[in-house]
């Protein structure tokens, strides 16, 4: 079983940055792709990047301007991180950390719409124009 506690979400103007953590209670962190995903009210959940135990990652075609996000993982502090710069109003969202058990910790495509076997409760990120 693997627990996932986000923090980092907050309000915030137009062009700012946020960084998100979650951190993970498991003895195999290094067995997970770690992703961030989000959904905004009315919208569906969708992934916004993912990070392999090797560090390998993969960013959401979906996300616009996506090269203002970085997603990282401390495989030592078993935590996973997104840095956020130059954030919009439409980057509001809850955002959900998910771990994939996948042994090896490789990463699929997010585009795939791999299945995530485990999930934080969410941090809120509400950015005003």
């Amino acid at each position: 079983q693997v627990q996932l506690v986000e923090s980092g979400g907050s309000s915030t103007q137009a062009g700012g940055s946020l960084r998100l953590a979650c951190t993970a209670s498991t003895f195999g962190y290094r067995r997970l792709c770690m992703s961030w995903f989000r959904q905004a009210p009315g919208k569906e959940r969708e992934g916004v990047a993912s990070v392999g135990s090797d560090g390998t990652r993969v960013y959401a075609d979906s996300v616009e301007d996506r090269d203002r996000f970085t997603i990282s993982r401390d495989n030592v502090k078993k935590a996973l991180y997104l840095q956020m710069n130059s954030l919009k109003p439409e980057d509001s969202a809850m955002y959900y950390c998910a771990a994939k058990d996948t042994v090896s910790g490789y990463c699929p495509a997010l585009s795939g719409r791999p299945h995530f076997d485990y999930w934080g409760q969410g941090t809120q990120v509400t950015v005003s124009s």
